[in-house]
């Protein structure tokens, strides 16, 4: 079994921003395969069980993505290396996606808090870049929770087709 996890903030508001790239791929994977969320309170998530993968978006806001990633990893005894995360990272340019296994979290806080629920970062990142902010004067923290401009958000929605 493995266990696919797409990184955001759950709610309407924060649907389009920088921070929730790993909800809008796995949003985009789930609609073009007729795919529908289910609510799983249990585990702290929206989830779809497929014949071998589970697909699930953390529901406990993003500093908290490792209480619900380790709840589902544990009901269904999937190990840490067979986990891939899906999130943004301000590192790498625009667009840009990078592959890894086993890393830090680079200062990102939803993977950081992963890392500490597993007790391991042995597992797989898709990272997927959005670049930072052109005015040095926005803090990332801030610039995370910005919106896409309608074209960068079809750029990303592009991008994440090969992704999964």
């Amino acid at each position: 079994m493995k266990l696919i996890v797409g990184l955001g903030n759950p709610g309407e508001k924060y649907s389009k921003q920088r921070h929730n790239v790993g909800f809008m791929i796995l949003d985009q994977f789930a609609k073009e395969e007729n795919l529908s969320w289910e609510d799983n309170s249990k585990l702290k998530s929206k989830m779809v069980k497929l014949k071998d993968t589970v697909l699930m978006k953390p529901q406990t806001f993003m500093n908290n993505s490792g209480d619900a990633v380790y709840l589902v990893s544990h009901f269904y005894k999937i190990s840490p290396e067979d986990i891939t995360v899906i999130h943004d990272d301000v590192d790498l340019p625009f667009g840009e996606i990078k592959n890894q296994f086993n890393v830090g979290p680079a200062g990102h806080h939803g993977v950081e808090d992963i890392i500490l629920k597993l007790g391991t970062k042995e597992f797989n990142r898709i990272r997927v870049g959005i670049g930072r902010p052109e005015n040095i004067n926005i803090p990332v923290d801030e610039y995370v929770l910005m919106n896409f401009s309608d074209n960068e958000l079809l750029r990303i929605l592009e991008l994440g087709r090969g992704i999964i």
